[in-house]
């Protein structure tokens, strides 16, 4: 992915830690952004992708 892309990723699912408020993605919800990620096109300055689990 190109430095200048910037990408939008609606609807993931994360989970709020109660302890510490962190924010947290899951494994296999990681797993899928990376493969989200490798196919985003990198002449685009902006894109928005729909996360579908």
């Amino acid at each position: 992915m190109s430095e200048r892309t910037i990408v939008i990723l609606k609807s993931l699912p994360v989970s709020q830690c109660g302890a510490c408020r962190e924010y947290l993605i899951a494994d296999p919800v990681f797993a899928k952004v990376e493969k989200l990620l490798a196919g985003v096109n990198t002449s685009v300055e902006l894109e928005i992708i729909q996360f579908a689990s």
